[in-house]
């Protein structure tokens, strides 16, 4: 047991070092600024849910028009070096509005079967942490081709989504939502690389970058909360019919 405890952390060491020796000291302070106000952000969205899912705080559809008001004052409101603290307050006001935008959804799983929630959350984690570790390690710069082709992938999506909401196919539902799994996870690569190379740059917009990854975590979590409630339903479904 001791043998195992020590490779491993032999291993762990190996790996911190390859980051310092790959990353420069105010890249690797950079980064861990924004997985900081990443996790406080998705902290406000947890909060918000659970005050919506309580039903002490229910802001309605007040909470949806303030996360467009709040994302596009971030995206306008361009960071100075003197608006830190406002953008970061804006920053956790969208997190926690976007939790109440969810509360409903949530909300509902629950009525069928929460674990649908811990394990959605898990696999959101688990995705994230290996997806970022593996551009972290990757070749600098390797990923960056992806964004132009996964603009013009989500934008495709949308497009079909305006259609499906005419002609409702669940087949276009479904493969939007699996689909979009892969291609959330692949933003996170691309967003994770980028971010790094508009550090290098002169870019330290913690505050952004922390939203870019922000919306790529959320929008992996709430279709694997969908995907795994429909596999849950047509469960139950099919229990019903043999009884």
């Amino acid at each position: 047991m001791e043998e195992t405890m020590s490779n491993l952390n032999e291993r762990f060491q190996t790996f911190v070092n390859g980051l310092g020796d790959r990353y420069e000291p105010y890249v690797r302070e950079h980064l861990s600024k924004v997985y900081m106000v990443l996790g406080s952000t998705a902290a406000a969205t947890a909060v918000g849910a659970l005050l919506q899912m309580r039903g002490f705080l229910d802001l309605g559809v007040l909470a949806a028009v303030a996360t467009l008001v709040l994302v596009l004052g971030l995206h306008f409101y361009k960071d100075d070096g003197k608006n830190y603290c406002t953008r970061l307050s804006m920053l956790y006001a969208f997190g926690f509005c976007s939790g109440q935008t969810l509360g409903p959804l949530l909300g509902y799983i629950c009525s069928i079967n929460p674990a649908i929630i811990l394990s959605a959350l898990t696999g959101t984690f688990a995705t994230f942490v290996t997806l970022s570790l593996a551009a972290l390690l990757a070749e600098q710069g390797k990923y960056l081709y992806l964004g132009g082709m996964l603009v013009s992938v989500i934008n495709t999506m949308a497009l079909l989504s305006l259609f499906n909401m005419m002609f409702k196919s669940y087949f276009v539902q479904v493969t939007q939502l699996y689909v979009g799994v892969f291609v959330m996870a692949a933003f996170i690569v691309y967003d994770t690389q980028n971010i790094v190379v508009k550090c290098r740059n002169g870019n330290r917009d913690v505050v952004q970058h922390a939203l870019d990854l922000f919306f790529d975590v959320l929008s992996m979590f709430r279709r694997l909360l969908i995907i795994l409630t429909q596999k849950e339903e047509r469960k139950q479904n099919e229990r019903r019919k043999r009884n």
